[in-house]
């Protein structure tokens, strides 16, 4: 190939691949070193984190504004339970349980959740901005009215326990014999953190391919001009369809995890309450970013549980009747609020304007503000 076509790595480059590196290293052997409640936290951050990636596509990236993301999600919950559970009685009546092998359940609620998504498709590639979003929580009310009402399946409004998963053996819950690492019990923390830190990097994955690829380019150039897109040669309707079935498979994905986190399904997990979190993941992490998604999670799930653990540093603030809660919905909306005024691109921007920092340290010549809209058009014309 010859060395015009090839991209020369600069001393940049290798600097994130190293902290790319050693940060993955650090997520690894965490586990030995902290405590159950916090690896309990971060795998609730993953499941979010991957149904947040899912939205940044849908809404950061193709630029359609859906709320319907704790539908998708609660589906995938119940899809799980339903699937893997077993069948017997309680206080409200008979329950459902098909016992299937968790995994098969994990993928058969992935799969329910993308096809209801794949049939709100068509209504949501004719549709877009406000239109959208209100059309979309129409389904956040229907999923927590059927969690409510269908008993036989979700437990009704006191919600119904989460079946341990297992692969390979290997069971993701509390044991008698743990796996032992390290002179450190590998338990039910443990283990799910694993799960949700190789569930999310399989998300990251394809979300970042996916985003690099010729579709990819076909939703940024959608989101920034219809018209344009569609003179260029790119099926607007189709590829508004396609990404809203992807977010759905997202959320059914991140649903399975998050009700693994939480240890069961109840309806007001599942409520407007969780869109809106949603929204202040990616705007707060940066519309558009897998990474800024991932990120805006962390800040949000985490949040309020640092706080909490911080109680008595704060009595400042909590003698004024204040809670950790609403502290921490204080400090959301003034991060909203911040990131739009100052950093439109979030938390994901202030990183790549560290690696610019870096690029024009490092190789002061480069030129490294190109005309995004133009290679856009022109790399999805190709």
């Amino acid at each position: 190939m010859p060395d015009i076509l090839r991209k020369k790595r600069t001393r940049s480059d290798y600097l994130k691949a190293g902290a790319l590196i050693v940060g993955a290293i650090i997520l690894l052997i965490l586990p030995l070193y902290i405590s159950a409640y916090w690896l309990q936290l971060g795998f609730l951050v993953s499941s979010l984190a991957i149904g947040a990636i899912g939205l940044n596509i849908l809404t950061g990236t193709a630029g359609q504004l859906s709320m319907a993301h704790p539908f998708f999600m609660g589906l995938g919950a119940l899809s799980y339970v339903v699937l893997a559970g077993e069948s017997g009685e309680t206080s409200l009546g008979p329950i459902i349980g098909l016992g299937w092998p968790p995994l098969l359940a994990m993928i058969g609620a992935v799969i329910i959740a993308g096809i209801a998504g794949l049939a709100f498709s068509p209504l949501s590639a004719r549709l877009s901005g406000i239109y959208l979003a209100v059309a979309s929580l129409a389904l956040v009310f229907i999923g927590v009215h059927v969690l409510n009402t269908a008993s036989a399946l979700s437990g009704g409004f006191n919600g119904r326990a989460a079946p341990t998963f297992e692969l390979f053996g290997i069971v993701f819950g509390a044991s008698e014999n743990p796996i032992v690492v390290a002179g450190v019990p590998f338990g039910k923390a443990e283990l799910q953190w694993y799960l949700g830190l190789v569930v999310l990097a399989i998300g990251i994955w394809f979300a970042k391919n996916l985003l690099n690829s010729r579709t990819g380019r076909a939703l940024k150039l959608i989101n920034g001009s219809p018209l344009t897109a569609s003179v260029v040669g790119v099926e607007v309707m189709d590829h508004k369809g396609k990404v809203f079935f992807l977010s759905s498979i997202y959320a059914g994905m991140g649903g399975v995890l998050y009700a693994l986190a939480i240890g069961s399904i109840a309806p007001q997990s599942f409520d407007m309450s969780l869109s809106l979190e949603f929204f202040a993941m990616i705007v707060i992490g940066g519309l558009g970013s897998v990474g800024g998604a991932v990120v805006g999670a962390a800040f949000v799930v985490a949040l309020p549980q640092v706080l909490q653990a911080n109680s008595s540093s704060l009595e400042f603030v909590t003698q004024f009747g204040i809670t950790t809660a609403h502290l921490s919905n204080y400090i959301y909306g003034a991060a909203i609020i911040l990131v739009l005024i100052f950093k439109p691109t979030g938390l994901a921007g202030l990183w790549h304007d560290l690696g610019r920092w870096l690029k024009r340290r490092f190789r002061p010549d480069d030129d490294d503000s190109p005309d995004l809209t133009t290679k856009s058009v022109v790399a999805v014309a190709k």
